[in-house]
């Protein structure tokens, strides 16, 4: 987002609504299940581990804190989790005995299993948009490489007579070949959705 505020900021009324994952399960930790543990909200820490350093940046927008407060305390890089789990000893990874992760929300869709994966949200959307336009499963969707973009996946998936394309991207060097490539396209729409 600050990128895309700073940079293309004529880009801003296409970006989605739609919280992250990270600041949509936030809330979740601090309302309903601290309901449902019978925990006062004020006494919980939230921490989110993830593969991206800009979710630091995330949770300190003053449009995402709630009465004040922030719905995710702090976040640790997977790198900074990796250094800590090795500064602790904790390297061998065949002996850590395997745990049951927690069900904070209960059962949940497949779709949302796939939102901890870089293009998992987007995937996610597809499946559900695609199940809903043409009551059918979307059996896979075949993401490849763009040519030269390292860091950039692209693919078109037919939704009944619409060629529905769409690209993953990751990485902030690759956001500004991803965005030049879209200002720059002869023929608009390039994408009709994008994941950052």
């Amino acid at each position: 987002i600050n990128m895309i505020e700073k940079v293309y900021p004529h880009m801003l009324p296409h970006l989605s609504s739609c919280r992250s994952p990270q600041m949509m399960m936030g809330p979740l930790i601090k309302t309903y299940r601290a309901k449902h543990m019978q925990i006062d909200p004020k006494k919980i820490y939230s921490v989110s581990m993830m593969p991206c350093v800009a979710k630091k940046a995330e949770i300190e927008r003053p449009q995402l804190l709630r009465e004040g407060q922030k719905d995710v305390d702090a976040v640790l890089t997977t790198r900074e989790m990796g250094a800590l789990l090795k500064m602790k000893g904790i390297t061998d990874w065949d002996s850590v005995p395997e745990l049951n992760y927690d069900d904070p929300l209960g059962e949940s869709t497949g779709a949302a299993a796939l939102f901890a994966n870089s293009g998992g949200v987007m995937e996610a959307a597809l499946r559900t948009a695609y199940e809903l336009a043409t009551g059918k499963t979307l059996e896979s969707v075949d993401f490849t490489m763009v040519r030269g973009m390292d860091g950039i996946r692209e693919a078109t998936i037919k939704v009944g007579d619409l060629d529905l394309r769409v690209a993953v991207v990751s990485g902030g060097k690759n956001i500004r070949a991803l965005m030049e490539k879209i200002e720059k396209a002869p023929n608009k729409p390039l994408y009709h959705f994008v994941e950052f």
